[in-house]
C-alpha cells in the first residue's frame, strides 16, 4: 500500500508552528533584555542609594567631629571622679570620728586594735550562751566591714599588704567565734542534768537571736523510744539510729544564719570588672564607625596584667574544722587594665573616661575575658561554686560526747575538769569502716528570710578539701508549703543549702525611671520574683520584692543602704540578680562587647534624672557588638508610655526606625536623624530644655548609685 502524500495543511501547520517559535524566541530574547536592562538600573539605583548614604555619613562624620561631642559630655563625666573624692573623704572622716568617740567597738582596719579585741575575749572565761550570742552580733558587724571594704576593694585603694591583712583579721574572727560557741557548747553540756526535761528525762533547749540559732539535746537516760527529737522552737529535728541513742550522745544543730564556712573568696566576691579588651571585632568595629584618619577609642589589653583564673580554694589548716590559713585571694580582686588611647593630647582630653580612669570613680566594669575552654571536674560530686551557692546560712549538726556530769553536795556545785575541749562522738565507729551502719534522718525548718525558688540542693562540707560535696546525702524531700526539707545522711556533717546562683537569671524585663530631684527606680523581673529598688542621693532602698503578687522578705526592705550592702543583702536572701565572672557560660544570652555595654551603663548614669530607660526585645537580635534599649523622657511621675529605641556600640549612638512592636530588626535610621558619637547628644536631639537642664545639675552621688546599680545587675546582657 502506497504512502499518503503531504497535503497542503499539513505544511501550512508547520509553517505556523515555525512561525510560533520565532516569535516564542523573540519574545524570551527581548524579556531577558529587558531584564538585564532593569537589572541594571536596580544595581545603578543601588548604588546610587549607597553613594548617596555614604555622602549623608560622611557629612555627618563630618559634621560629629565639629561638633567636638567627647569634649563636651567631659564635663558631665567629672561627676564620677567627684563622688570618688567624696568617698574618700567620707571615709577618712568617719575614722576621725570613731577615734575621736572612742569608742569601744574596735576599728577593724586597725591591726592592733582588732588584735587586742580578740585576745580579751579569748581571755573571758565567760561561757553563757547568751552572752557568746551578744558578743557574737559585735564580731559579726567587725566581719561585715572588713568584707564591705574588700568587696570594694579597688574603690578604696587597698594595698596588697592591707587586702591579706582583711583577711587573716576575717579568718580569725570566725575561728574565734565558732570557738566560743564550742566552749558555750561544752559548758551547756556538763550541766545539763540540771535541766532535764521531766517527761523524757534528757535535756533539750533551744537558744536564738537573728543570727543564730542554737539547738541542744542531751541523751541522759539512754532510752530507745526517745531517739528522736524535734527542736519545737526551731522546728529542726532528727531521729537517730538504736546504737546512738542508747550511748552517752549529745546532737546540736547550730544554724549560723551567715556563713563563716565557705571559702573567703565566695565571702568576699567582689563585683566582677568589664574590661575593654584589645580584640578584632572591637576594632573592626572602632574602623567603621570613624572616618579615614580618625581613630576612636581603641583598648588595648595591658601584657603586664596577669591572667585571671578562676577562684580556687585556699589549702587551709584546721582549727576545729574551721579554716586557719587566708589562703590566695588577692587573685579574686579583679583589677582593671589601663585603656591606650590615640591621638593627639588635646583629643585625649575631650575622650569619654577611659576605663582605667573609671576605676577611680566606683567603675566595676567587668573582666569577662577568660579562657572559655574549662578543665573538667574531677568529682561530680563536688560543688561549682559559681554554679550554686550557699543560701540561707549553715547548719552544724553534731555528735557530741557527754561529759560527767555537775553532782550537788548541799550548796557546792562539783564538776570534773577536763582540758580536752567539745569531743565529737564518733559515728560511724573507726573500728567498724567495713560495717553497714544506719544513716542519721535530719529535719530542717527553711528560714521565712529567705527566698527558695526551687528545691534547695543540700551539700556536705568536707574539711579536708574545703568544699561542699553533695554524696553520702539521700531521701531527699523538700516540702514547699511547710518550708521544710528532710533528708538522710551516713555521718554528722556541716550542711548547706545551696541554690541555682542563676535561677532568676536572664531577666526577663528591667526598667529604670527618674521618680523625682536627683531619685529614681530600678526595676528588675525576673521568671519568679519583680524587684523594685529605689535610688535617692548617694544611697538605694529595696522597696519590695514581690512574689507570686505577694510582697516577701520585708526584713529588708525600707532601708537606705548602700548599693554594695544591698547587693550582699540580696543575694543574702535568694534573690541573687548580680552576675558573676562566669555567669555567661552558665546562660544562653548575647554576651554584649565590654565597649559597648560599659560606656551604654555610664551614660545612661548620667541621664538618669530626665530619661526612662527599658529593657528592648531587639538587644538580642543586634549582635554582640551593640546594645539596644528603650529611651523616653520623663519629668512627670506618670507611667512611660511614649518610648523610642536607640542602638549603641560604643563609638557611635542612633535612633531607630523601628519599634518594639515591628515584625523584624533593622538597624535603619529614624527619618531626618542624625548618629552621635554619645547617647548624650543622640537624646539632645529629641529632648527639651528642660530635661537636658535636670541632666546637668544632677548630683553627682545620685549618679554614681545608678551607676553602681546599672554594673551589678548587666541588664543589657543578662534580659
Amino acid at each position: 500500500m502506497a504512502p499518503k502524500k503531504k497535503t497542503k495543511s499539513d505544511a501550512k501547520k508547520k509553517a505556523e508552528l515555525r512561525i510560533l517559535q520565532r516569535e516564542e524566541e523573540e519574545r524570551t530574547r527581548r524579556e531577558q533584555e529587558e531584564a538585564k536592562i532593569q537589572a541594571e538600573l536596580e544595581e545603578a539605583a543601588k548604588l546610587e542609594k549607597e553613594r548617596l548614604e555614604q555622602e549623608m555619613m560622611t557629612k555627618l562624620a563630618a559634621k560629629d567631629r565639629e561638633r567636638r561631642e567627647l569634649a563636651e559630655l567631659h564635663s558631665l563625666e567629672q561627676k564620677f571622679f567627684s563622688a570618688e573624692q567624696w568617698k574618700i573623704d567620707y571615709r577618712a572622716h568617719a575614722k576621725w570620728e570613731h577615734y575621736l568617740s572612742c569608742d569601744e567597738n574596735p576599728d577593724p582596719t586597725v591591726l592592733r586594735e582588732i588584735n587586742t579585741f580578740m585576745s580579751l575575749w579569748r581571755e573571758d572565761q565567760n561561757k553563757d550562751i547568751k552572752l557568746v550570742m551578744e558578743k557574737g552580733e559585735q564580731v559579726l558587724n567587725l566581719i561585715e566591714k572588713l568584707q564591705l571594704l574588700l568587696l570594694d576593694a579597688s574603690s578604696n585603694q587597698l594595698t596588697e599588704k592591707e587586702i591579706v591583712q582583711y583577711q587573716e583579721s576575717i579568718l580569725e574572727l570566725q575561728n574565734l567565734l565558732h570557738e566560743k560557741y564550742n566552749g558555750a557548747t561544752e559548758h551547756l553540756l556538763k550541766t545539763a542534768c540540771m535541766y532535764e526535761d521531766s517527761e523524757t528525762g534528757n535535756m533539750h533547749a533551744v537558744i536564738k537571736d537573728k543570727n543564730v540559732t542554737f539547738c541542744i539535746w542531751v541523751n541522759l537516760k539512754k532510752k530507745v523510744r526517745f531517739k528522736s527529737h524535734m527542736f519545737c522552737d526551731a522546728q529542726h529535728g532528727f531521729d537517730l539510729p538504736k546504737s546512738l541513742a542508747v550511748s552517752s550522745v549529745a546532737v546540736r544543730i547550730l544554724h549560723t544564719h551567715y556563713d563563716h564556712v565557705s571559702p573567703l573568696w565566695l565571702q568576699c566576691q567582689s563585683v566582677p570588672k568589664l574590661e575593654v579588651l584589645d580584640s578584632k571585632e572591637l576594632i573592626q568595629d572602632s574602623k567603621d564607625d570613624v572616618e579615614p584618619g580618625e581613630e576612636g577609642n581603641k583598648a588595648n589589653e595591658d601584657p603586664s596584667m596577669p591572667v585571671k583564673e578562676e577562684p580556687s580554694m585556699p589549702a587551709e589548716e584546721k582549727t576545729c574544722g574551721r579554716r586557719k590559713s587566708v589562703g590566695s585571694f588577692q587573685e579574686n580582686i579583679s583589677s582593671i587594665a589601663d585603656v591606650n588611647e590615640t591621638g593627639e593630647e588635646a583629643e585625649k582630653k575631650s575622650e569619654i573616661l577611659d576605663i582605667s580612669s573609671l576605676s577611680l570613680a566606683q567603675e566595676p566594669l567587668i573582666q569577662e575575658e577568660m579562657s572559655e575552654k574549662e578543665e573538667p571536674k574531677p568529682d561530680e560530686n563536688i560543688v561549682d561554686l559559681q554554679q550554686f551557692v550557699p543560701v540561707g546560712g549553715v547548719y552544724h549538726i553534731d555528735a557530741l560526747q557527754v561529759p560527767r556530769q555537775v553532782k550537788r553536795i548541799k550548796d557546792w556545785s562539783m564538776v570534773e575538769l577536763h582540758n580536752v575541749g567539745l569531743e565529737a562522738y564518733p559515728y560511724p565507729p573507726e573500728e567498724a569502716e567495713d560495717a553497714t551502719h544506719p544513716p542519721i534522718e535530719i529535719t530542717l525548718r527553711l528560714s521565712d528570710n529567705v527566698m527558695y525558688f526551687a528545691a534547695p540542693v543540700i551539700a556536705r562540707w568536707e574539711p579536708a578539701g574545703q568544699q561542699w560535696r553533695t554524696d553520702d546525702i539521700s531521701n531527699t524531700t523538700y516540702e514547699t508549703a511547710e518550708k521544710s526539707i528532710t533528708f538522710k545522711m551516713g555521718a554528722f556533717y556541716t550542711i548547706a543549702l545551696l541554690q541555682d546562683a542563676h535561677i532568676n537569671m536572664p531577666y526577663q524585663g528591667w526598667e529604670l525611671q527618674p521618680t523625682g530631684t536627683d531619685e529614681a527606680l530600678l526595676i528588675v523581673t525576673t521568671v519568679f520574683a519583680m524587684i523594685h529598688i529605689q535610688i535617692k542621693g548617694n544611697q538605694c532602698m529595696l522597696s519590695s520584692v514581690v512574689v507570686e503578687e505577694k510582697q516577701v522578705l520585708s526584713h529588708i526592705t525600707g532601708k537606705w543602704i548602700s548599693p554594695l550592702n544591698l547587693r550582699e543583702v540580696l543575694k543574702k536572701a535568694g534573690v541573687n540578680i548580680f552576675p558573676g565572672e562566669r555567669s555567661y557560660t552558665y546562660l544562653s544570652l548575647n554576651k554584649k562587647a565590654p565597649i559597648a555595654e560599659a560606656k551604654a551603663y555610664q551614660q545612661m548614669a548620667l541621664l538618669a534624672s530626665a530619661f526612662a530607660f527599658g529593657r528592648s526585645k531587639w538587644n538580642l537580635e543586634a549582635g554582640q557588638e551593640q546594645v539596644v534599649f528603650k529611651v523616653s523622657e520623663h519629668l512627670k511621675a506618670e507611667s512611660v508610655k511614649d518610648w523610642s529605641l536607640y542602638l549603641f556600640n560604643g563609638q557611635k549612638a542612633q535612633k531607630l526606625k523601628i519599634t518594639e512592636s515591628s515584625e523584624a530588626f533593622s538597624e535603619e535610621r529614624e527619618e531626618d536623624s542624625e548618629f552621635h558619637s554619645t547617647i548624650y547628644h543622640m537624646l539632645k536631639d529629641f529632648s527639651s530644655k528642660e530635661a537636658i537642664d535636670k541632666v546637668e545639675t544632677a548630683s553627682f552621688l545620685f549618679t554614681d548609685v545608678v551607676y553602681q546599680l546599672l554594673l551589678a545587675t548587666r541588664v543589657l546582657t543578662y534580659s
